[in-house]
């Protein structure tokens, strides 16, 4: 949300528990025991259905897969309003429970029920909220400030947090999945601002000491956590605020302290959230933290400032890996907030900066355009990121719209009001700044009305400089050179169906400078993009109903509004075979650049058939790098035995994409009952030189260190591929 915490070394009650319905059950990603972990699986095969009402759904490892979010209508009405907003309208948005008002509803916004009897009305099953009403809220930050005195703990248990947990533990709302993200900036000002370095404040540090960040922290964890179908994800900050060596391991303590307290456990959290309601670059694809400009490193620019990391991306991921060391399960997953993180528009550069001096080179090549990583209050020059996507890299859930574009984050003069929210001096763009962000101007926009509340001038600023481009199906303000997008698509149509995919065809648009492509929309969600006028969607559960939308979009980035929907359906049944069938992977060497590669295999039926496992093969993609082309394969252990486990190795006619040669598996005999799987099975190869492979960019290569489903790992039977995407 806000603040830059200066590296340390140079800057900076008792909980009431509604009665158990009986043994505390175990919430985190890794089920107890293997057999609710097939049973989970099995149930998750028909993530894009939609339950009735009062059917619950189904537990999974990313509430973001195959989901149809929730679109807020009040934000939506709003956005929509402005001009060229339409084209960014229907995208889904967290709804910021920031008071305790907020769960009723005011006149101007719906309450908690509200948002979710719209979301049953809208056939969505996926809603997003922001649990944000701690006592002596952020306590760096006057804008935000809540309504909540520092020790007013009991009134955040009994008057907030309780009355949520009522709501969303009523039945009816049992078939959504509801992700949380708890308390955006909390725990991060206990570590960073609250030990007399320059950033600190006196009320971070009373709120370090009678502890009731942590103690509501745990207390909204514990509370929601109860709940089957509440996916909790903590709020992290970013990269310019814990990126630092000396900030990195203390935060995650600091969250692992938060998640064992008042009741909470760390199978409470799912996973955690990055850059919440602030502007630091998804990815910065112009340096890399580890560059070198003559001799001096990144890092010793003035703008990483030491920093270990660059982007939130690279964060999200370095952070995840401290925390599973820190005892979170192995499964979490990030979530990066991208509503606000683009960086388009005439100034984003095109390539890196000179190579005359590191600081020439960073502050000419960086996408982030801020004054300083720390200001955090509407900032001049930013623009809308990466649209709301699932499961878009490694150890991410999804890419969310988090803070809800065109919200302000504070004022840029004090106003008289009931929400508890005060004047701060870093949303006066007169202000020359403090230690936080080094004592740079601000680079916040005038005119800014309160935080949450409607800004006109924010919300076109960030259409306007949209990264990528939001086209508008005409003018789009503030966009050089070509600003028209294409026409709209026409006729989409579903071509066939499997099992496992939807094939689709419509007719080409037509734009003044010519159509690059299209973008395909699986559920609102972006499924994937083509230069052409039909697509197939693979990896989809059986008998699961979708609905597409298709976009084409132009070389300058103009994007033109959705065509009308496509339903489609999956079959019940794969040809050659039921479905059902996925494979799941881990990887059992750490070391990507040895002689072998070790990947330890699992097939999963999730189907309601028994699968005949001699007709089954499983293709393991990869490249072979310089050496032998011929191969050694081994099973080290299979729990359906060694001996029913065929492997070998083919080379492709072609190189494709992170792979010339997959190692295929296939069994000389026995049977997978629906609902069961195979067991772990260990494999080896190697080439017969034992020279070195470089699995970094094999396409079927995981970090991943417990089984998980690996849709880069293809599934066939009788050569029929039906679970999996090749390269």
């Amino acid at each position: 949300m806000h603040v830059l915490s200066l590296r340390r070394r140079d800057r900076h009650g008792a909980r009431t528990v509604r009665p158990p319905t009986g043994p505390r059950r175990r919430r985190g990603r890794r089920a107890s025991a293997l057999g609710l972990a097939v049973a989970l699986l099995s149930s998750g095969l028909a993530l894009g259905a939609l339950a009735a009402p009062a059917q619950a759904a189904a537990r999974v490892e990313n509430p973001y897969a195959g989901a149809t979010p929730y679109v807020n209508p009040d934000w939506s009405a709003k956005a929509s309003a402005e001009p060229g907003g339409d084209a960014v309208a229907d995208q889904p948005t967290f709804v910021w429970l920031d008071r305790i008002a907020a769960i009723e509803g005011t006149s101007e916004a719906r309450g908690l029920r509200g948002h979710l009897d719209t979301a049953l009305a809208q056939g969505a099953d996926l809603v997003q909220l922001v649990i944000y009403d701690l006592p002596g809220r952020d306590c760096s930050a006057l804008a935000s400030n809540g309504e909540l005195g520092p020790t007013e703990i009991g009134r955040y248990q009994s008057e907030y947090i309780d009355p949520i947990a009522d709501i969303l533990g009523d039945s009816k709302y049992a078939s959504l999945r509801i992700v949380t993200v708890i308390e955006p900036d909390s725990l991060p000002n206990l570590v960073t601002n609250a030990g007399g370095t320059e950033g600190s404040t006196e009320a971070c540090a009373t709120m370090k000491a009678n502890g009731n960040y942590e103690k509501g922290v745990g207390y909204a964890l514990a509370s929601l956590g109860d709940i089957p179908n509440v996916y909790n994800y903590v709020d992290a900050a970013h990269h310019g605020w814990l990126g630092w060596d000396s900030n990195l391991v203390p935060a995650a303590q600091e969250f692992k302290k938060a998640a064992t307290a008042n009741g909470a456990t760390v199978d409470d959290v799912h996973g955690f959230i990055v850059n919440t309601a602030n502007y630091s670059a998804l990815e910065e694809p112009h340096f890399k933290v580890t560059d070198t400009v003559n001799g001096t490193t990144v890092r010793q620019s003035k703008w990483v400032d030491w920093n270990q990391y660059v982007d939130e991306k690279t964060y999200a991921q370095g952070l995840r890996s401290v925390l599973v060391a820190q005892g979170f399960d192995s499964g979490i997953g990030m979530l990066v907030d991208t509503s606000r993180n683009g960086w388009g528009g005439a100034q984003r550069p095109s390539g890196p900066g000179p190579t005359t001096s590191v600081d020439a080179y960073v502050e000419g090549g960086r996408v982030d355009r801020r004054i300083h990583a720390g200001n955090w209050c509407n900032q001049s020059g930013a623009g809308l990121g990466e649209r709301p996507s699932a499961a878009p890299a490694s150890g991410i859930d999804a890419y969310v719209w988090a803070k809800p574009p065109g919200e302000s984050d504070g004022s840029s003069k004090a106003i008289d009001n009931d929400e508890g929210k005060g004047f701060d001096r870093m949303c006066d763009p007169t202000y020359t700044g403090n230690g936080r962000n080094g004592h740079n101007m601000s680079g916040a926009l005038a005119d800014a009305p309160l935080a949450g509340h409607w800004f006109s001038a924010q919300f076109r600023q960030l259409l306007a400089n949209s990264y990528p481009p939001a086209g508008d199906g005409g003018e789009n303000p503030g966009e050089p050179g070509d600003t028209r997008a294409p026409s709209v698509p026409t006729g989409l149509t579903v071509s066939g169906t499997t099992a496992d995919s939807v094939s689709l065809t419509w007719s080409a648009s037509t734009d003044d400078t010519g159509v690059a492509g299209y973008d395909v929309y699986r559920n609102g969600v972006k499924a994937g993009g083509t230069s052409t006028t039909s697509y197939t969607d693979t990896g989809l559960a059986a008998s699961t109903s979708y609905r597409y939308t298709v976009r084409a979009r132009d070389a300058a980035g103009n994007v033109s509004a959705a065509s009308s929907a496509a339903p489609a359906t999956t079959q019940a049944s794969g040809p050659g075979g039921p479905s059902g069938l996925k494979a799941q992977y881990k990887n059992n060497d750490s070391a990507p650049k040895d002689s072998q590669i070790k990947p330890g295999l699992r097939l999963v039926n999730g189907g309601t058939s028994a699968a005949d496992l001699s007709k089954v093969t499983v293709r393991y993609w990869f490249t072979k790098e310089a050496g032998a082309t011929a191969f050694s394969t081994s099973c080290d252990y299979a729990q359906l035995g060694c001996s029913t486990v065929k492997s070998s190795v083919t080379a492709l006619s072609s190189a494709r994409t992170g792979a010339d040669h997959y190692a295929q598996v296939s069994f000389s005999s026995g049977s997978l009952a629906a609902g069961a799987d195979s067991g772990d099975i260990q494999l080896r190869l190697n080439k017969t030189d034992w020279s070195n492979f470089d699995e970094s960019d094999d396409w079927s290569h995981g970090t991943g260190t417990s089984y998980a489903d690996m849709p880069r790992i293809t599934v066939y039977v009788n050569g029929s591929l039906v679970f999996g995407t090749e390269p």
